[in-house]
């Protein structure tokens, strides 16, 4: 008599509307007081009443994040996996995994790494998202890795948009060719329908920066990847 083989069943995705990863610089440029200050700031960010409603009034009223620190080719971590979020307790109970996190990025900048490590956490994940972010911040410019376009030609590809946020910190820094930092990031970072750059400086600051553009992003119910605008085409806000 022949066996039956059942086939094991598919494990269930979770469905969110949108897919984020906050890909945040953790290259020697950035000392451990700065780095703490980032992690608070996403942490109170998510949590803010704001992001919380926008989260809400969403098709499905919950998201999933994931905070990834870099610096050079072979330094890219995920310090907080992915995790859903549906109100303000998830966002405290995220925050507070993110700021007690051991520090774990080394090396200088590695953008195309970056880029490309956040999008497989997104192609090999569970989570099942209409839109697809990688929000990257930093405050320099790619150096070393895979060559930048190509990482983010095959990103956008993938139905992924990545945004930018420049980190105007205390040591001033360019773009590979001299140009202001934030113009290499338009150019030459960000992608993807709806792409845009913000840049967080002294009088604005970062943590109130952030959180504009978290709000943004959330609310945005526009397809994300789909190369039909690359950075070039995208807004530049400051």
């Amino acid at each position: 008599m022949a066996s039956l083989v059942l086939a094991p069943m598919a494990a269930a995705r979770t469905a969110v509307d949108l897919e984020l990863v906050f890909a945040s610089d953790g290259s020697g440029s950035i000392d451990d007081e700065e780095l703490r200050f980032q992690r608070q700031g996403y942490a109170a960010a998510l949590a803010d009443q704001r992001v919380q409603e926008v989260i809400a009034a969403g098709p499905l009223g919950r998201i999933a994040v994931a905070f990834v620190e870099w610096g050079a080719p072979q330094s890219q971590h995920t310090i907080v996996d992915w995790t859903v979020i549906a109100n303000r307790d998830d966002a405290l109970a995220w925050g507070a995994r993110l700021v007690a996190a051991s520090r774990a990025a080394y090396g200088y900048n590695s953008i195309s790494e970056a880029i490309a490590y956040s999008a497989d956490l997104i192609r090999t994940n569970d989570i099942d998202g209409a839109r697809k972010v990688i929000d990257l911040s930093g405050d320099g410019p790619q150096i070393g890795g895979r060559p930048l376009a190509l990482i983010r030609s095959m990103t956008v590809a993938d139905g992924i948009t990545i945004n930018g946020l420049v980190v105007a910190n205390r040591n001033v820094r360019t773009g590979p060719s001299g140009e202001p930092l934030d113009e290499h990031y338009e150019m030459d970072v960000i992608g993807g329908l709806g792409a845009f750059v913000v840049v967080a400086t002294e009088e604005r600051g970062f943590t109130q920066t952030l959180l504009a553009k978290m709000v943004r992003e959330i609310a945005d119910a526009r397809p994300t990847g789909a190369a039909t605008r690359l950075a070039q085409d995208s807004p530049h806000e400051r």
